[in-house]
């Protein structure tokens, strides 16, 4: 049994990187969708929901990425980290659109 084996987190084992990037992978999603409902009627509220849940999943992705010291499927939150860095850009995205679609209506 090497030492990858010993320091990996078992599949079950819920590490304090799976929750951060978890946490910040739901807040991407729901930045995401706030974003969505944003454009499709221009409101302010939820585009900057959509806002703040990006910075939420950037903030909380981009730091489990940078201190997990293993790869993908180790158990520390990589793979989920990733994940909500893609959904915190998109929700800056989409928030960003609905901000300046809100602006331009005059709502």
């Amino acid at each position: 049994m090497g030492v990858q084996e010993v320091l990996a987190a078992g599949v079950y084992t819920m590490s304090s990187g799976r929750i951060v990037a978890s946490v910040a992978a739901v807040a991407g999603l729901a930045g995401v969708i706030a974003g969505g409902r944003a454009l499709s009627r221009p409101a302010r509220g939820p585009a900057l929901f959509a806002l703040a849940a990006a910075l939420v999943a950037l903030v909380g992705g981009g730091f489990v990425a940078a201190t997990s010291d293993s790869g993908i499927g180790t158990g520390n939150g990589r793979g989920g980290a990733y994940v909500a860095i893609a959904l915190g850009v998109i929700s800056l995205v989409v928030g960003g659109l609905a901000m300046a679609r809100s602006r331009r209506v005059g709502v």
